[in-house]
């Protein structure tokens, strides 16, 4: 049985006889007609009878016509998903991302393609280890990565996103927080540090260590935390400052003032697998890029 016939059984009960339902279905009364009739026949009973001058479904009609008006509506319904999973527009994106962007643009990007593409399961994965994040697009588990470190496999496809600066968050009663303007690259060595341990985040790490090495000074270890807040949280109990991206301001946490790092900005970056023809992929990325060209503060180039 084919959907054909199931719209023609409907049509029939719907207008209560052949020829109003022959017209709705832009076919010849004799055709719709005969084709009932083959159906009654491959069935072994009668789907309608004669009331009056119209038709009415037996109960053998009746429960085709519940059946059928399911099928037909879960028909319809598959055909909606294909074309807007085509067009980008439904299905599933998983996305991971690196913890501390979520509080910059991500956030208001992710936000938007919720609005946007409401018929979207959005799977959101944090992340504090860019190599993770791309071993995990390159193995499928993740359609798309917001990371800090670009990757070089020629298998994936990295681009720049958005860049924003460095700042340096301090204990509100160091000296240093009540500084004017932004504070030197030297100031990393008038202050114990606190950073993620290296095995969590090694690029965070790493880049904490270059700028010392750039300016010249040795860096102290204060203490280690492993997630925003309790990196803030021992900032503010005075174990030392914090290199993060200036975005974490936006978290106000008591205790803790935060100062531009001079000459220091991060980047973030968008990276897919080569050739991945994912429409979802290609509008998150669309949309990313649409977000930061309309922001001329954040656009990395």
């Amino acid at each position: 049985m084919n959907l054909r016939l199931l719209e023609y059984v409907v049509a029939i009960c719907e207008e209560g006889s052949i020829s109003a339902a022959a017209r709705r279905l832009h076919l010849t009364q004799p055709t719709l007609s005969r084709q009932v009739h083959e159906l009654e026949r491959r069935l072994g009973t009668p789907l309608f009878e004669r009331e009056g001058r119209g038709m009415v479904p037996t109960s053998a009609g009746r429960a085709l016509v519940a059946r059928a008006t399911t099928v037909l509506a879960e028909a319809r319904a598959a055909l909606d998903d294909v074309r807007l999973a085509a067009e980008g527009l439904a299905g599933r994106l998983t996305v991971t991302f690196a913890g501390s962007g979520i509080n910059g643009p991500l956030g208001g990007a992710l936000g938007r393609l919720r609005r946007e593409m409401p018929r979207v399961e959005l799977r959101l994965v944090e992340s504090f280890n860019d190599a993770e994040m791309s071993g995990g697009v390159l193995d499928g588990r993740f359609d798309i990565a917001v990371q800090r470190l670009p990757t070089r496999d020629p298998r994936l496809v990295a681009r720049s996103w958005w860049r924003e600066p460095l700042s340096l968050f301090l204990p509100a009663a160091h000296p240093l927080a009540h500084g004017a303007g932004a504070a030197p690259l030297t100031a990393l060595g008038q202050v114990p540090l606190v950073v993620w341990p290296r095995e969590v985040s090694p690029h965070s790490y790493d880049e904490i260590i270059a700028l010392c090495d750039h300016a010249g000074v040795t860096p102290r270890i204060g203490a280690e935390g492993r997630s925003v807040q309790t990196v803030l949280a021992l900032v503010a109990a005075g174990f030392g400052a914090a290199v993060m991206s200036d975005s974490h301001r936006a978290l106000r946490r008591v205790g803790v003032r935060a100062r531009p790092l001079e000459g220091t900005s991060t980047t973030l970056h968008m990276v897919w697998r080569t050739n991945d023809g994912n429409p979802l992929v290609e509008r998150f990325r669309s949309v990313l890029t649409t977000l930061a060209t309309s922001d001329p503060a954040g656009p990395a180039h």
